[in-house]
C-alpha cells in the first residue's frame, strides 16, 4: 500500500461493490453510498461487466454478514467492528438505531476515506469512530460496551497466519461476541477454470503489492471457531451462496471455492 493512498484491494472491492449497483441494479445488495463513495462514473463501472462472478461474490458476502449484523441487533448487540473497513459505507447508511460502528483500518486508508466522505458531502454520524491499526504490526485495542460484532470482509487471505490468529483471539475474547468473514480454500482444492480463475485473482493481487497468504479448509476453520468458544457457525461455500443469492440449486455441495461464515460466542 502507497502511503497516503487507499489499499489498492479495498478499492478493488468497493468498485465491485459500486459496479453491482449499476450492472445488476443492487439485486443481491443495495448500497445508495457506493458509486458516491467511489467516484468512478458509471460507464467506467460497466466495463466491470466480463467479472460477474468476483463482482457478485462480494455482493453476496456483504449481504450475508449485513444479514447477520441484523439479526445480532434483533438480540441486543449494540457494538459493530469492520475490521479493514475499507471504503465500506454501513457506519454512513447504518438502519439499526443505538448501534455504534468502529471502523478499524491503516490510517492512510482511514485517512483516504474521511477525505472522500468530505468531498462527496457524505455525513459521518455521531455513532462512528475510527481506529487505525496496522494488522500485521500493531494489537487492536478498542473499548468496548457489552458484546460486539466484527464484520471482517475482504481480509483474512491477506493476513498471515499469525495475523489471523492474533486478531481471532481478540475478537473471541468477550463472551457473547460475534463475527463475520470471508475465506478462501486453496486453489490445490480445485480444477480446471475454477482453479485458473482463483490463481489469476492471487497473481493480480499480488502484483498490487497485497498477495494472499492464508487458505483455510471448511473443517480446519470450523475446528479452530470451536476451540475458540463459537457454538454457533454458518459457513457457506459456493453451493450454498449460490444457492441463496443466485436461484442456483444445481452447484455441487461439494464445490471448493469462497466461503463466508458467521460465528456466535
Amino acid at each position: 500500500m502507497e502511503n497516503g493512498q487507499p489499499s489498492k484491494t479495498a478499492w478493488s472491492a468497493a468498485r465491485y461493490r459500486a459496479a453491482h449497483q449499476i450492472i445488476e441494479q443492487g439485486r443481491i445488495f443495495a448500497d445508495p453510498l457506493a458509486v458516491p463513495m467511489l467516484g468512478e462514473a458509471q460507464a467506467d463501472l460497466l466495463a466491470d461487466a466480463p467479472r460477474r462472478a468476483m463482482r457478485l461474490f462480494i455482493a453476496a458476502r456483504t449481504r450475508f454478514a449485513e444479514d447477520a449484523i441484523a439479526a445480532a441487533v434483533g438480540r441486543g448487540v449494540r457494538e459493530l467492528v469492520i475490521l479493514g473497513a475499507g471504503l465500506d459505507t454501513f457506519a454512513y447508511r447504518n438502519p439499526h438505531p443505538g448501534l455504534r460502528v468502529t471502523e478499524v483500518d491503516h490510517p492512510d486508508t482511514q485517512a483516504w476515506k474521511r477525505k472522500r466522505l468530505a468531498e462527496t458531502g457524505i455525513a459521518i454520524p455521531e455513532s462512528v469512530r475510527y481506529a487505525g491499526v496496522d494488522f500485521e504490526k500493531e494489537t487492536i485495542e478498542i473499548g468496548l460496551d457489552g458484546p460486539a460484532f466484527f464484520l471482517w470482509l475482504g481480509v483474512v487471505p491477506y493476513l498471515s497466519a499469525d495475523g489471523f490468529a492474533e486478531t481471532l483471539a481478540f475478537v473471541a475474547a468477550g463472551e457473547g461476541n460475534e463475527v463475520a468473514f470471508d475465506y478462501a480454500q486453496s486453489p490445490e482444492r480445485m480444477a480446471g477454470a475454477r482453479r485458473a480463475a482463483l490463481e489469476e485473482r492471487a497473481a493480480r493481487v499480488a502484483k498490487l503489492g497485497e498477495p494472499w497468504l492464508t487458505y483455510f479448509e471448511p473443517e480446519d476453520i470450523g475446528a479452530d471457531l470451536r476451540e475458540r468458544g463459537f457454538t454457533e457457525i454458518e459457513d457457506l461455500g459456493p453451493s450454498a451462496l449460490a444457492a441463496r443469492y443466485f436461484d442456483r440449486p444445481d452447484v455441487p455441495p461439494e464445490t471448493p471455492g469462497g466461503h463466508v461464515l458467521h460465528a456466535r460466542r
